[in-house]
C-alpha cells in the first residue's frame, strides 16, 4: 500500500507509521474530524470546518480521518456503495477547506475487529494525539459498528478531550448524505447532486480514442474519458457541464490546462450506432485541442436529456444540435465559482 504523501497543501496518510508523531501531531495535537467523507458534501463540510476552527483555536493540526477501503467493503465484499469521491480527491477537497492532512484508515479485518475502545485509544489516543474531536449524530465505530457518537462522546470526556457531535444537515429537500447524492446521479438528477454537494459532480479518466465518429461522421468531435465505471457516474444521458484538462503542460490547440470549458456530456451505450460499452464523452464547447492521454474530469451541472435511439444520423444531429443549446442555456446561469447553477445556491 502507498504510504504518505503530499498533495499540495495537505498531506495523505495511508499508513499508522505515517503520521507524525515527531514534529506535526506529535507537538501539537490534533483537531480531528471522523468519517467516511465520500463526496465531501455540505453534511461533511460543516464537520471539516468544526475541525479547522478548534485547530486554530487549539493550536493543533486539523487531521480528516476517512476510510480506505469502504468499511462495508471489508465487512461485506461487493456490497460497497459506488464512491463518489475517491480518496486523492477527497484529500483535495479536504485541502481546500483547511484540512492539513487526511488519514485514511487503512481498513481490513483486523481493524473492523476492534472494540470501540481500542479503535479511540489506537488511533485518537496514541497517533493523532488528539485534541478535539468532530462527528455527526450517525457516527458509529468499533467491532459490529458498537460504538456511537455518545460512545466516542464518554470516551472523549475520560481523556479530557473536547468532543462534538454535529446534527445532520438539511436544506429544503431533505438530509443531505452521500446516499442520498448518489440517489440524486441515479436518477440523473445533476442539479440537485450539486447542490448537495456544494460543487458540480466530478468523474475523471484519461482521454482514450473511441469510435471516432463524433469528429468524421457527426461533426462533435468528442473528449472519450476511460473513466471507472465502479465509481458513481450518473445515469445514462446527455448533461450540461464542464471539462477540465487536470495534467499540467501545454496543449496542442485552443485550450489550456487547468481552465474549465463548457461541454456537452453524453454518458451511454451510444444506441443509435448499436453501441455497447458505456462510455463518458464530452464535447468541448468551441474549442478543440488535442487531448488524447491527458487527465481530464468532467462535472455534471444539468440534465438535458435521457439516452435515446434515433432514426438514422440526421435525426441525431438535430438533436445534437438542440442538446449544444440547451447546454449553453443553463451553464450562463452558473456561479463562476462553484460552477453550479445560481438558482441551485439560493
Amino acid at each position: 500500500m502507498a504510504g504518505a504523501r503530499n498533495l499540495g497543501s495537505v498531506q495523505l496518510w495511508r499508513e499508522f507509521t505515517d503520521i507524525d508523531t515527531e514534529t506535526g501531531v506529535g507537538s501539537h495535537g490534533a483537531s480531528v474530524a471522523i468519517g467516511v467523507f465520500d463526496g465531501v458534501h455540505k453534511g461533511h463540510q460543516k464537520l471539516l470546518a468544526h475541525a479547522v476552527d478548534d485547530a486554530k483555536r487549539l493550536g493543533t493540526m486539523a487531521v480528516m480521518v476517512t476510510f480506505d477501503p469502504h468499511p462495508v467493503e471489508v465487512i461485506m465484499p461487493g456490497k460497497s456503495p459506488a464512491t463518489l469521491t475517491p480518496l486523492a480527491r477527497r484529500a483535495e477537497l479536504a485541502a481546500e477547506y483547511g484540512i492539513d492532512a487526511v488519514f485514511a484508515i487503512p481498513f481490513d479485518k483486523e481493524i473492523a475487529g476492534w472494540t470501540p475502545a481500542e479503535f479511540f485509544d489506537r488511533l485518537l489516543v496514541e497517533r493523532l494525539h488528539a485534541r478535539s474531536v468532530v462527528v455527526g449524530t450517525n457516527f458509529t465505530f468499533g467491532h459490529k459498528a458498537a460504538g456511537t457518537a455518545e460512545t466516542l462522546k464518554s470516551l472523549c470526556e475520560a481523556r479530557g478531550i473536547e468532543c462534538r457531535i454535529e446534527d445532520l444537515v438539511s436544506d429544503g429537500e431533505g438530509t443531505v448524505s452521500s446516499t442520498a447524492v448518489r440517489h440524486a446521479l441515479s436518477e440523473g438528477d445533476a442539479q440537485r447532486a450539486g447542490e448537495m454537494l456544494g460543487r458540480p459532480h466530478r468523474v475523471t479518466g484519461e482521454v482514450i480514442h473511441g469510435e471516432g465518429r463524433g469528429g468524421k461522421e457527426l461533426g462533435y468531435p468528442t473528449a472519450n474519458l476511460s473513466a471507472d465505471m465502479s465509481e458513481c457516474v450518473p445515469v445514462d444521458g446527455v448533461y450540461a457541464g464542464w471539462f477540465t484538462v487536470l495534467d499540467g503542460g501545454e496543449l496542442d490547440g485552443s485550450m489550456e490546462a487547468g481552465t474549465r470549458y463548457p461541454a456537452a456530456i453524453s454518458v451511454g451505450t451510444n444506441p443509435t450506432f448499436a453501441g455497447v460499452d458505456r462510455t463518458v464523452e464530452a464535447f468541448v464547447l468551441d474549442e478543440t485541442s488535442d487531448l488524447y492521454g491527458r487527465h481530464a474530469a468532467v462535472d455534471f451541472v444539468g440534465h438535458v436529456r435521457g439516452m435515446e435511439k434515433f432514426n438514422g444520423v440526421d435525426e441525431l444531429l438535430e438533436a445534437m444540435d438542440r442538446d449544444v443549446q440547451i447546454v449553453r442555456s443553463m451553464l450562463a446561469g452558473c456561479d463562476e465559482k462553484t460552477g453550479i447553477s445560481r438558482e441551485a445556491q439560493e
